[in-house]
């Protein structure tokens, strides 16, 4: 497990050369805060209170995804990552929540990181989806290793 934790290490950071959009924006909490490398708030992405929020990357290109990590705030709004679903493809139907699931998120506590392994999931577009439910959806950062 060691060497697979250290393969990891050395892949790049896909996140940071894409694009990002959301469902709708709260305030100046813009998509693409989630893929500027800083972890932390202010500099976090957040949808207004609606239901079924949604946040995309576009990767530009098709990639095998092995790893996507999330970090949540570090002010408050902890339950704004719970329950989010990862969803990897490349459709845009559903506006790409239509996508394969890699996983869900359970509650990540404040300023904490959560990854999941994709087992090299094929896409151009990463989702994180909040489906029946209404609320805000905000993420710190988000890392996509290809």
């Amino acid at each position: 497990m060691e060497e697979l934790s250290y393969l990891f290490l050395l892949l790049e950071n896909l996140a940071l050369k894409g694009k990002a959009v959301q469902s709708n924006t709260y305030s100046t909490w813009a998509a693409a805060n989630a893929i500027d490398g800083i972890k932390y708030a202010p500099r976090c992405s957040n949808t207004d209170y609606k239901l079924n929020p949604w946040w995309r990357l576009d990767l530009l290109d098709s990639y095998k995804i092995y790893k996507v990590t999330i970090t949540n705030r570090n002010d408050c709004c902890l339950d704004e990552t719970a329950g989010v679903e990862i969803r990897i493809g490349n459709s845009l139907e559903n506006n790409g929540n239509n996508n394969p699931r890699c996983g869900v998120t359970s509650l990540v506590p404040a300023g904490s990181s959560v990854s999941f392994f994709c087992g090299g999931m094929k896409g151009r577009y990463v989702n994180m989806y909040l489906p029946n439910i209404q609320r805000s959806l905000s993420l710190c950062e988000v890392e996509i290793n290809s």
